[in-house]
């Protein structure tokens, strides 16, 4: 029989062996080798075999890793060869032109693994290539979701960390975090994740916190919204760490907490079955709308950006559009009922999106307005299309090995146009460039990275 291996790779490997069975208290079988392959005292001695005595594992779990890597590549081969035969020449340009109307397909880009239980949130930063999850271990790491690598895990909280968000003041990007162990703390990105504050008054688990943007101009980018176990909404100052005001109107949990795009207003969604929203910018914050339809816990909720008003406008039996100014015109909640709900801002519903087959944990418009993403204990990813009555064009079947818990799209970033001149209209001199980047989070542990 021919030799396969060269000699020298023949006897590195004859040597590998002997080693493993030395190693492994198989004394024979390693002098019967040692023998048949004319391998003597004084050429694998006691130091060589030291040498080589974890060779052979190594190599073996390096080659188990690289078959997994194989498979990982050739099905994400298989589905990018099924789209290209199904695709037109006019669609794949459409695709590769138009964020607006890319959606995430599997596999994923990264899964990424280092959390020891059920990620619970995830939170892009709003100008790098960083992102933060949080996890039942009471950890949040970060990584940076464009390499697929872990950079830092952050260690403070002593019991679950349930929500994560970037924000604050423009050029001053800080990270807020909340938890089972009833506080909220303040990160510093630029200080390595230094813990720069600890935010008490919550008497139950704080379930979510967000930062209010501050696209009118009104606020300084400082404040903060939290949602808690208590029943309360609470707003926070995150440089003095001082409550500024408790909103109460939920007779149940709030399990989650989404701003409007400039601040303004609050979506709260809660155990109690409804979800409501708030005019944050007065004084003294009043609830304006209480929507009730679901029939369970109501999970998430979502902002509908302004794209989208000319798609769910129809729906809503509007002749015309609502204007772009108005930041709070439409909202989506998901619930454990199993439905999406639409809403108007007087509290109609105006859609129900029925299709997953378990309890909706996350949702996120699609930048571009025409879609509506979801995630729940299904494994599934669905994108359900607004611009046709809400239809389900899309399923990512077992997008995680087990319930999916969270979801964010990537902000999208503002670039200059038109040189952004002095003598430019305010509004103008930027435009938003859409990043097409999503990720998800789940009890498989794990972090799935879609991207472009």
């Amino acid at each position: 029989m021919s030799r396969t291996l060269p000699s020298r790779q023949a006897e590195e490997l004859n040597k590998s062996i002997i080693a493993y069975l030395v190693a492994n208290n198989l004394p024979n079988a390693a002098a019967a080798l040692r023998q048949e392959a004319s391998l003597g005292e004084d050429v694998f001695d006691a130091a060589t075999t030291k040498k080589y005595e974890s060779l052979l594992e190594k190599k073996w779990t390096s080659i188990v890793r690289l078959q997994k890597k194989i498979m990982d590549l050739e099905s994400r081969n298989g589905s990018l060869q099924s789209e290209l035969d199904n695709a037109t020449p006019t669609s794949l340009a459409r695709r590769n032109q138009d964020p607006a109307s890319w959606l995430p397909r599997l596999p994923s880009r990264h899964t990424l693994e280092s959390h020891r239980d059920t990620i619970t949130c995830i939170a892009f930063h709003p100008r790098f290539s960083s992102i933060a999850s949080g996890s039942d271990d009471c950890t949040i790491k970060i990584w940076d979701w464009e390499l697929g690598e872990l950079e830092q895990t952050i260690k403070g909280h002593t019991r679950a960390v349930l929500g994560v968000d970037y924000g604050g003041p423009r050029g001053a990007t800080l990270l807020a975090s909340c938890s089972s162990d009833l506080s909220i703390k303040i990160w510093d990105p630029a200080d390595q994740y230094k813990n720069i504050r600890t935010l008490q008054g919550h008497d139950h688990s704080v379930s979510a916190v967000r930062f209010l943007p501050s696209a009118s101009g009104a606020q300084s980018g400082n404040l903060l919204v939290s949602a808690s176990g208590d029943k309360t909404l609470r707003i926070w100052d995150a440089t003095t760490g001082y409550c500024l005001k408790a909103l109460k109107g939920h007779s149940g949990w709030v399990r989650d907490v989404c701003p409007s795009l400039d601040g303004q207003f609050v979506l709260s969604t809660a155990a109690d079955h409804t979800a409501r929203l708030w005019d944050v910018s007065t004084p003294n914050p009043e609830g304006k709308v209480v929507m009730t339809g679901h029939e369970n816990l109501v999970r998430c909720g979502a902002f509908a950006p302004p794209a989208s008003y000319k798609h769910l406008a129809r729906l809503a039996g509007l002749t015309k559009a609502p204007p772009a100014t108005s930041t709070a015109e439409f909202m989506a909640t998901g619930s454990r009922d199993k439905t999406i709900r639409l809403w108007d801002a007087r509290g109609t519903c105006i859609k129900t999106l029925v299709g997953h087959d378990n309890w909706i944990t996350s949702l996120v418009f699609h930048p571009g307005g025409k879609h509506l993403l979801s995630v729940a204990d299904d494994k599934s990813l669905r994108c359900w299309d607004l611009s046709q009555d809400g239809k389900c064009v899309k399923v990512l079947d077992g997008a995680h090995g087990h319930f999916i818990t969270c979801m964010r799209w990537a902000p999208s970033i503002s670039r200059e146009v038109n040189g952004g001149g002095a003598d430019q209209a305010e509004g103008e001199a930027t435009a938003e460039s859409i990043r097409c980047v999503i990720a998800t989070g789940s009890v498989d542990k794990t972090l799935k990275i879609f991207a472009n």
